[in-house]
C-alpha cells in the first residue's frame, strides 16, 4: 500500500492536533475547574465528557482483543464512514469503490462529500472476486468499502477475496462488521497487525442492543487512528453514551446470551419462511436479519403494514428485486409475522 501520508488529504495531514480547553485538566479529580466556562451546578452533567474515553476504550479492548490505541469511537458507524471519506478522499478528484447491493450510507457519504462512487455488482450468490473490485479502481481510488455480513443480503463476503483485496489494493479497505457478532465467520479485527491499510467498523447498535446511544467503533493501525482523532470534534462522545456503553461492556455474557437467542430464532425463521407459499426463496444469512424473495414483495409489504407489522421493502434495490428484509425479533414478534403471512 501507499504511505498513509500519500493517501490522506494534504490539508488533513497538515492540520494541527486540537486539544480542547476543558480536557487539559479533566483527569485530575482534585482540580478546581474554572477554565472551560462550565456551569458549577447540576453535577455530574455540568462537566464536559471525558475526551479520550479511556475507561470505555479499555473495556472495548478487553472484549474485542484490540489495543486501546487502535480504537476510535464515533457517534454511530455512520459518522465513522463520513470521517473516513473526509480524511482520505479529495472532493471532485478521488473515488471510492463498493459492492452492490450494500449499505446505502457509503453512497450517501460519497455524494455529500462530492466523491465519485463506483459500485461492483455482486453475483447471484451475493459474492464477488478480488479482480472485480480491483478492476473498478483507478489511480484516484482511495477507498474500497466491503460490508460483511452485508446489508441487506445478510451473507459474509468470502474472506479469501477480502484478503486478496487487502494485499493488492494500494489504498484503504473499510470492512464494515456491524453484524459480525451474529456470524460464525471470524472478525477481521484479528488481522489489523497484518494489514496497515485496514479499517474495521463495528457498532453497539445491533448485538449489544444499544442503537439509541449511537456508538460506533473504528479499529485500525495507529497512524490511521491518529488521523481520526485529529479530525474528530472535541468531546465527540457524550457522557451518557459512555456510561451506558461501560455498563453493557462490563457484562458481555448478557449480550452473548441475547445473540444466541437471536441466532436460534434466525434458524427457526429461515426454516419457517421456506415453507410459506408466498415466499419463493430465502437467502443464507449470518446477520440478525435475512433476505427473502417473495411472490409479490410490494403487495406483501403493504399487507403487513396494514396488519401493523413493518419489514423492509428491498424491491427497489438493485439485485434484490421482489425481496423483503426481515429483522429477527423476539419469538412472540416472529410468531405474529408468520401468523400474518400464513393467512395470505
Amino acid at each position: 500500500m501507499k504511505e498513509i501520508k500519500a493517501l490522506c488529504r494534504q490539508n488533513i495531514w497538515n492540520l494541527p492536533s486540537y486539544t480542547a480547553i476543558e480536557s487539559e485538566h479533566s483527569e485530575k479529580q482534585d482540580m478546581l475547574l474554572l477554565n472551560a466556562n462550565e456551569n458549577p451546578y447540576n453535577k455530574p452533567f455540568n462537566r464536559y465528557p471525558t475526551p479520550q474515553q479511556q475507561e470505555l476504550k479499555l473495556l472495548i479492548s478487553s472484549v474485542k482483543g484490540v489495543p486501546a490505541a487502535n480504537i476510535f469511537l464515533s457517534n454511530g458507524s455512520n459518522e465513522a464512514i463520513d470521517m473516513t471519506f473526509r480524511i482520505f478522499c479529495e472532493p471532485g478528484v478521488d473515488n471510492v469503490v463498493a459492492i452492490s447491493p450494500t449499505y446505502d450510507m457509503y453512497r450517501r457519504c460519497a455524494e455529500l462529500n462530492n466523491i465519485d462512487y463506483r459500485s461492483v455488482l455482486l453475483d447471484e450468490h451475493y459474492q464477488t472476486t478480488a479482480d472485480n473490485l480491483l478492476d473498478a479502481c483507478n489511480e484516484h481510488t482511495k477507498l474500497i468499502c466491503i460490508c460483511s455480513p452485508n446489508n441487506p443480503t445478510g451473507n459474509t463476503i468470502d474472506h479469501t477475496v477480502i484478503k486478496q483485496v487487502l494485499y493488492s489494493f494500494q489504498g484503504i479497505v473499510i470492512i464494515d462488521e456491524a453484524y459480525i457478532d451474529f456470524a460464525n465467520s471470524p472478525s477481521f479485527v484479528k488481522e489489523l497487525a497484518q494489514y496497515p491499510n485496514l479499517i474495521v467498523l463495528n457498532t453497539m447498535s445491533h448485538a449489544w442492543g444499544l442503537a439509541a446511544i449511537r456508538l460506533g467503533m473504528v479499529f485500525a493501525d495507529k497512524p490511521i487512528i491518529d488521523l481520526f482523532n485529529k479530525v474528530a470534534m472535541p468531546n465527540n462522545i457524550n457522557a451518557l453514551t459512555q456510561q451506558q456503553a461501560i455498563e453493557a461492556l462490563k457484562d458481555p455474557f448478557e449480550t452473548a446470551k441475547r445473540v444466541s437467542l437471536i441466532q436460534q430464532e434466525r434458524a427457526r425463521m429461515l426454516s419457517a419462511f421456506q415453507a410459506l407459499p408466498c415466499c419463493k426463496k430465502v437467502y443464507p444469512t449470518e446477520a440478525n436479519f435475512f433476505l427473502a424473495q417473495m411472490i409479490d414483495a410490494q403487495a406483501i409489504y403493504d399487507y403487513l403494514l396494514h396488519q401493523g407489522i413493518a419489514v423492509h421493502n428491498c424491491a427497489h434495490i438493485e439485485h434484490c428485486e421482489n425481496c423483503l428484509r426481515i429483522t429477527i425479533g423476539t419469538k412472540t414478534e416472529n410468531q405474529a409475522l408468520l401468523a400474518a403471512l400464513r393467512k395470505l
